[in-house]
């Protein structure tokens, strides 16, 4: 593994870890891996950039930080926003109505709402009692939907 790809997967690391931020210092980050800072911006500066999903804020001198913030996309924002409205219960219908509705602006493709809704289907859920498969659909619908924005 080449040194630019350890220091950016330490860095995915660190994003994962403090929930989507990191706030490093950029010698630290040189001693620790024992390369001259300008290696440290030239991943920063190839990888971590907005086109890829990332908001870099810097500041240099003794007390310098580099601060990397993943930015959630729209699509990802309104999947997560729908995820967290599906209350404790879902039918196969409102699951439908909901899977047509993201198709229909984008949110999803057509393969993963086909997914989705095998997965809802009361066929998917025959072996769970009627009195709880709307729960259990619910709780496969939301966290499926979340799992597509990640």
């Amino acid at each position: 593994m080449k040194m630019s790809d350890t220091i950016a997967a330490f860095i995915l690391d660190c994003l994962s870890d403090g929930g989507g931020v990191a706030e490093l210092q950029r010698r630290g980050l040189a001693e620790r891996f024992s390369c001259v800072p300008s290696q440290i911006n030239y991943v920063i500066e190839t990888r971590f950039t907005p086109e890829n999903g990332y908001l870099v804020e810097s500041r240099r001198g003794g007390g310098g930080y580099i601060r990397i913030v993943r930015v959630q996309d729209d699509k990802q924002r309104m999947l997560l926003e729908a995820a967290r409205a599906v209350g404790g219960q879902l039918s196969q219908n409102e699951a439908a109505r909901l899977l047509r509705s993201f198709l229909s602006i984008g949110l999803l493709t057509p393969r993963e709402g086909a997914l989705l809704m095998g997965a809802c289907s009361d066929g998917a859920l025959s072996e769970v009692s009627p009195s709880d498969r709307d729960r259990l659909r619910a709780a496969i619908f939301r966290c499926a939907v979340m799992g597509v924005t990640t």
